[in-house]
């Protein structure tokens, strides 16, 4: 069992910056840095969908198509905790994002689902003038 609780959502601009932070705690014991990390998103209407992901070392990462180039996931071993940093925020990328962790990931369909995922509750991003 692993809960997740993000923070650092909020309203900011079109352009704007924010960085999202999903703290870690695992009840069974086992260690985070164990872990793949990622995070997703879901708009209003529609299905939830990928955004990036780290593989346990934090070495290998990846990203849907439509956040590359501007935003970033990193992480923390030490502290239990993964990042997106968001940069060059547009309004398609209002959404809930979700915190997700997992044994792993797999490439399907055109895109990244976790294997057997423990979710966060999300935070709410609105990008908006």
């Amino acid at each position: 069992q692993v809960q997740l609780v993000e923070s650092g959502g909020g309203l900011v601009r079109p352009g704007g910056s924010l960085r999202l932070s999903c703290a870690a705690s695992a009840a069974s014991g086992r260690a985070f840095s164990t872990y793949a990390m990622g995070w997703f998103r879901q708009a209003p209407g529609k299905e939830r969908e990928f955004v990036a992901a780290s593989t346990w070392s934090g070495v290998s990462t990846y990203y849907a198509d439509s956040v590359k180039g501007r935003f970033t996931i990193s992480r923390d071993n030490a502290e239990n905790t993964v990042y997106l940093q968001m940069n060059s925020l547009k309004p398609e990328d209002t959404a809930v994002y979700f915190c997700a962790a997992g044994g792993g990931f797999e490439y399907r369909s055109g895109s990244y689902s976790f294997i057997d995922p423990y979710w966060g509750q999300g935070a709410q991003v609105t990008v908006s003038s």
